[in-house]
C-alpha cells in the first residue's frame, strides 16, 4: 500500500479542523486522548492548563491521529483503545513517566494491545505505512501496550522501534 495514500492526509485534517475543535480525526477525540484513569483516581484534571497550551497539544494530537492512529484504526477495522495520550506533569509523575515524555506535549499515545504478537503486528504495519517518531512495546508485568509517538515536523521523526520490558 502506498504510504502517502494511507497516512498524513492533510486535506482531511484541514476539513475536520474547521468543523470541530474537539474531534481530532474520524474516530478520535480530544477528550479520549486526554482521559486518564490515574487522573480520575487522584482527582486531577488531565487537560492543558492554558488556552495556548491546549492549542499546541490539540494540534500535536491531531497530527498523531492523522498520521498514525486513524490509519491504524482503518487498517485493523475496529476501535483502538488509547490507555494514555496527553498527560499533565502531575499525571506523568504519578504513572512513572520520564521528565521529557512526549505525552506531556500530546505527541504520544499508549495503545492497549491483547498480546506482544498483536503489538509487533501493529508496529510492523506502522513502520511500513506511517511516519512516526518512536514506538515502544512495553509491559508492567500485568498488561502490555504499544507506545507510539509522532512529531509534526517530520524531519525530527526518528522512526525508532524498541521492545521494552516485555
Amino acid at each position: 500500500m502506498d504510504k502517502k495514500k494511507v497516512c498524513g492526509q492533510r486535506s482531511q485534517w484541514k476539513k475536520i479542523k474547521s468543523v470541530d475543535k474537539m474531534r481530532l480525526s474520524k474516530n478520535f477525540t480530544m477528550e479520549e486522548l486526554c482521559r486518564s484513569a490515574t487522573a480520575e483516581r487522584h482527582g486531577i484534571r488531565n487537560w492543558p492548563a492554558t488556552e495556548d497550551e491546549e492549542h499546541k497539544v490539540r494540534e500535536n494530537l491531531r497530527y498523531l491521529c492523522f498520521d498514525v492512529l486513524q490509519p491504524l484504526r482503518d487498517y485493523v477495522g475496529r476501535p483502538i483503545i488509547v490507555n494514555s495520550g496527553y498527560r499533565t506533569k502531575e499525571v506523568n509523575r504519578l504513572v512513572g513517566g520520564v521528565n521529557n515524555s512526549q505525552h506531556l506535549t500530546g505527541e504520544a499515545a499508549d495503545l492497549r494491545i491483547e498480546s506482544t504478537k498483536q503489538g509487533r503486528e501493529w508496529a510492523e504495519w506502522i513502520m511500513d505505512n506511517c511516519d512516526f517518531d518512536q514506538m515502544l512495546l512495553e509491559s508492567n508485568g500485568k498488561s502490555v501496550w504499544l507506545h507510539v509517538s509522532a512529531k509534526r515536523d517530520k524531519e525530527l521523526n526518528r522512526r525508532v522501534f524498541k521492545k521494552m520490558k516485555v
